[in-house]
């Protein structure tokens, strides 16, 4: 395995965040580190094209150069769903598009953590979804769990998922998106459902903290 693919809960949940944390933290071990954000909507208008926060912050954090179009082949301005977006323009979602983007990096680096947008299975075009992409990227999964009211079903049921489409879970992040005196139940609850490794737990941070020294993944493993 040399890349992972990271999808959440839900959206809003710190993919991002955690996408950053583990090119960080795979940096750390010496390793040439991209980022890629295939699919991504609510990007902002810039003389440089349309661009997306997340995947600018992918891109900045990554210890190699790559053109933006890249690592986000497929920008929409539009904050819903990419597939809705594409629609509206008259764009359909290649996957076979984003393969090649993560072929051509792939040759450049040691990882590639790629990050999802949105579910497990957000809709990309008529027939496929992000876990149909995962599939076809053949990558790990660590999926971030929001913990919130809610999350327990919700990371049971992406667990359930992503088990039925093949794919192995390498873990899993318990991202603490606020103070819940609720919080170590929630993840013990989900430690004792899960048989993937809890791979971090990551407590509320400000916009200029990362989460690598919570997280825990080996070189020998991306």
């Amino acid at each position: 395995m040399n890349s992972v693919f990271v999808t959440g809960t839900d959206t809003g949940v710190g993919k991002t965040r955690i996408s950053v944390g583990l090119i960080e933290l795979l940096k750390q071990q010496g390793l040439r580190v991209a980022g890629m954000k295939p699919v991504a909507s609510g990007c902002a208008v810039t003389d440089e094209g349309l661009r997306n926060e997340d995947a600018v912050a992918l891109r900045s954090h990554a210890n190699v150069d790559l053109p933006y179009e890249r690592i986000n082949p497929y920008a929409f301005e539009p904050a819903i769903a990419p597939h809705i977006a594409a629609q509206q323009l008259g764009v359909t979602i290649e996957l076979s598009q984003i393969k090649h983007n993560y072929d051509v990096i792939l040759q450049q680096v040691d990882a590639v953590v790629v990050e999802g947008a949105g579910g497990w299975l957000v809709p990309l075009n008529e027939q496929d979804t992000l876990a149909v992409l995962a599939v076809q990227l053949g990558l790990p999964v660590v999926l971030v769990v929001g913990i919130r009211l809610g999350c327990i079903n919700h990371t049971l049921l992406t667990v359930d998922a992503i088990r039925q489409s093949g794919l192995p879970l390498y873990g899993w992040v318990a991202n603490q998106l606020e103070e819940n005196e609720q919080a170590d139940a929630m993840i013990d609850t989900l430690e004792q459902r899960i048989s993937a490794p809890c791979i971090g737990v990551v407590p509320p941070l400000t916009e200029q903290q990362t989460a690598e020294k919570f997280l825990k993944i080996g070189a020998q493993d991306a």
